[in-house]
């Protein structure tokens, strides 16, 4: 699919060339309580701070990756938001994340 093969071939690669980028996480989606989730993956890019964030964001790497999403996001193809993680370890446990981009099946 068109998303599958952007994501692989364009998305992953710029989004790594960010600065300050400490981890990324990838996570397919299952589907939700009560049935299918219309996102087919969400895709998580760590940062120390928000200011780091930006500061990747206003790069010409960052500006690159925008310039890239935008006819995916205009198209209602994905969904982006921005949040503040919290992780707890839990022995036998994965942590969830709620950052990250979303991309609709």
């Amino acid at each position: 699919d068109a998303l599958e093969r952007f994501f692989h071939d364009h998305h992953l690669p710029l989004a790594e060339r960010l600065a300050g980028l400490r981890r990324t996480e990838v996570c397919r989606i299952d589907g939700k309580p009560g049935g299918e989730s219309r996102f087919h993956m969400s895709y998580a890019l760590y940062f120390e701070s928000q200011v780091a964030l930006r500061a990747a964001l206003a790069s010409p790497a960052g500006l690159e990756l925008l310039q890239a999403l935008l006819p995916w996001l205009e198209a209602g193809v994905i969904s982006w938001y921005y949040g503040t993680a919290y992780a707890d370890e839990h022995a036998g446990g994965a942590a969830s994340s709620p950052t990250g981009e979303g991309e609709p099946a």
